[in-house]
């Protein structure tokens, strides 16, 4: 019988990801700090509404790490400038939407201020996400790796890039859906940009 559930940590993480984990506030929720660090995966990876569609963000890693790199001591590349990139890219794609200008403050720090670690930079944008949707989430973490959990429901890599959901969500109105249609399960700041205060509603 589950009785809770484990979610990997993820980067502006998809709708799907808040929608389960609000399911299980009231019950145990646990964040893996402990897993191998998997490459190509929503951990490092956004996909946001951009002019031209679907477009991808990705917070680049320190090379040279080993294949088991503990997720929690991944630390974060600045070779390149890629905190402009991403708030250049977040407002070209939202800056028209109805509530950019009421959520900009909360996540502009981020593009200025520099992490080491791309566990704590997650962790710190989840939680301004879930202040700005006014949940109070109660998160454990993981004290060690371990392949199951019998007793949770088991996240980790059902919520990917390159596994088609399950999850059905309503449609929501999108700056750029004249030209593209509905693009479902984007980034959370995809429904706080386009639908504010009502965006738990929807969740």
């Amino acid at each position: 019988m589950e009785s809770g559930a484990i979610f990997p940590l993820l980067y502006l993480p998809p709708i799907e990801f808040f929608k389960e984990l609000l399911n299980f506030k009231n019950e145990i929720i646990l964040i893996d700090k402990n897993e191998h660090f998997p490459k190509q995966t929503y951990r490092n990876r956004a996909s946001i509404y951009g002019a031209n569609g679907t477009l991808s963000i990705t917070v680049p890693v320190v090379k040279g790490a080993k294949l088991h790199t503990c997720v929690k001591d991944v630390k974060i590349s600045y070779d390149a400038n890629w905190q402009r990139i991403h708030w250049m890219s977040l407002q070209a794609s939202y800056r028209s939407s109805a509530y950019f200008e009421f959520y900009e403050d909360a996540f502009a720090p981020f593009y200025h201020q520099k992490y080491d670690f791309l566990f704590d930079y997650n962790l710190e944008l989840l939680n301004t996400v879930l202040k700005l949707l006014k949940q109070n989430v109660a998160l454990n973490f993981t004290e060690g790796y371990q392949a199951e959990y019998p007793q949770l429901k088991d996240f980790r890599s059902t919520i990917h890039p390159k596994i088609t959901s399950s999850y059905q969500p309503k449609k929501y109105y999108q700056v750029f859906e004249d030209k593209y249609n509905f693009i479902p399960n984007l980034s959370i700041v995809d429904l706080l940009f386009n639908q504010g205060p009502q965006a738990l509603k929807y969740l």
